[in-house]
């Protein structure tokens, strides 16, 4: 399902085009239910194909449907990535009659650069737009509850040089460098988050997400934040895991608990 139907923002700025999309996954239930907008990782350059479509049916397991958001990488910039991640918050909610989805249960699912994606996309979110002519623009992008996997977060302190690099460019200016510094994102509104990361991460160490839980509590933002003593980064369900694999079961208790699931 292709994200825009025409007009879209940014599609000139590079040589190879790329029409963002999404793939649907939608459970039947008799009665409105909560979605998942999933956003593979992958440095901001590629979309890591296991942090997709994997999640997408773990998601339909417990009773949400899914969509896997192929949204923008390099060699596109920042603001694409984060409008197509806004974009498809607004065409869930559009069609959410038709999907027979709540509206109000629209969630984000981020692993590493797609994390700090759905970290944007939960703290630059607008209520929409009342004089677009696009009614699906006209949409809230906010989303209800954000599920950040070792999340990038921070493009100052413990940064991900190749996340950093490929959405900004290695000459960034530094008030957007600081825009997306996300521990410093965090305000009222900022939906109730689940964070997971391992420990002894590599590639993008605990403490992005260490610092944007304490963003939260700073702002009492309701969270829940699990650390793992091993694991390495990109482990996705972590299937081959016993302990980092609890985190799925840890999230789907958690999503309960906000009233996500019923």
């Amino acid at each position: 399902m292709k994200l825009w139907e025409q007009d879209i923002p940014g599609l000139e700025s590079v040589e190879e085009e790329f029409m963002p999309y999404m793939t649907p996954y939608l459970v039947k239930n008799d009665t409105p239910h909560g979605a998942v907008l999933v956003l593979p990782g992958g440095g901001y350059w590629r979309r890591s194909d296991h942090e997709g479509h994997p999640v997408a049916l773990w998601l339909n397991s417990i009773g949400l449907s899914a969509f896997v958001v192929h949204y923008r990488v390099a060699p596109y910039r920042h603001p694409y990535p984060l409008l197509d991640a806004q974009r498809a918050i607004r065409l869930v909610r559009h069609h959410a009659r038709e999907w027979n989805i709540d509206p109000d249960r629209i969630g984000i699912l981020g692993f590493s650069a797609g994390g700090h994606l759905a970290a944007t996309a939960s703290t630059h979110s607008d209520e929409g737009k009342p004089e677009a002519q696009d009614s699906i623009e006209r949409q809230s992008s906010r989303p209800n509850a954000s599920i950040l996997c070792y999340p990038v977060i921070s493009f100052r302190d413990f940064r991900h040089e190749g996340s950093v690099n490929n959405l900004l460019g290695e000459d960034a200016a530094e008030d957007l460098i600081d825009a997306l510094s996300l521990e410093h994102a965090v305000k009222p509104g900022t939906p109730p988050t689940f964070l997971w990361h391992t420990a002894d991460d590599g590639a993008v160490p605990v403490e992005n997400s260490l610092m944007y839980a304490k963003s939260l509590s700073k702002h009492s933002i309701p969270f829940e934040l699990h650390v793992f003593p091993e694991g390495q980064h990109g482990i996705g369900l972590a299937e081959g895991d016993d302990s980092v694999a609890q985190w799925t079961n840890l999230c789907e208790g958690w999503l309960r608990r906000i009233g996500f699931l019923s």
